[in-house]
């Protein structure tokens, strides 16, 4: 029997039954207790002085990993903001219309731009093109208040420039709240058919929607006043 029970612990128990293997490792004191192989009790001799490493390791690790991150972030940031804008060259701008035009929308447009409605869309462009380039003066005539069904151009009008007729658009229009409060399209509403308006312009448009160029309203002057002047946005034009 002696040497049966011998043979199952791992420690020589026999000698001494009642004795307790015991081990010390930095700070914790380990018993064992015999005839009960899977019963191990740990005493702490200070818990006050471990708590107190494991708390400052854990501040440690969180100031370290807290760091990691703030620094990572503000390079990000730094790279962003010191990294230049990069700028289209011509040969990109080409081979960006290049690809465009291999589209559906760009085989569309090509196939109208050679039609009969794209070119006297084309020739009536031609006309006023040096007026718009330098931003000079251009009387029209409205021949219409509003424009053609379907158009999605905002606010707009119809009028005829040297026996073309034109689009003339200003954009989406913004209801005010506040019925005392006019917006910047009060006095053009105000204007009837047949009335002679001088216009100003930096760019004109076409598509194969419209049959007709469109100019942007940009300013636009009535019996010596002006009526219109288009505000320029913040970060736009």
């Amino acid at each position: 029997m002696k040497n049966g029970i011998s043979q199952l612990l791992p420690y020589n128990f026999t000698e001494n039954r009642k004795s307790n293997l015991q081990r010390n490792i930095k700070g914790f004191d380990i018993r064992i207790y015999p005839f009960q192989p899977l019963l191990l009790k740990i005493r702490i001799k200070n818990p006050r002085k471990i708590m107190n490493r494991i708390r400052f390791t854990l501040v440690i690790i969180l100031l370290v990993a807290g760091g990691l991150i703030i620094a990572s972030s503000d390079n990000k940031i730094e790279t962003a903001s010191t990294s230049p804008s990069k700028t289209v060259t011509t040969s990109e701008k080409k081979a960006m219309l290049k690809e465009w035009q291999s589209t559906p929308s760009g085989i569309e447009y090509n196939q109208w731009k050679t039609s009969t409605a794209g070119k006297k869309v084309f020739a009536s462009t031609a006309k006023i093109r040096k007026s718009i380039a330098e931003y000079n003066n251009l009387e029209g005539v409205i021949t219409s208040m509003s424009l053609p069904q379907g158009s999605r151009l905002g606010f707009g009008l119809m009028i005829r420039i040297q026996d073309e007729d034109y689009i003339l658009a200003f954009g989406p229009e913004k209801s005010s709240k506040n019925s005392n409060v006019a917006n910047e399209f009060t006095y053009l509403h105000q204007l009837k058919v047949n009335d002679k308006i001088m216009i100003r312009s930096h760019f004109v448009s076409h598509a194969p929607k419209y049959s007709y160029p469109i100019i942007a309203g940009d300013y636009i002057e009535f019996n010596g006043k002006t009526i219109y002047k288009r505000i320029v946005r913040k970060g736009g034009c």
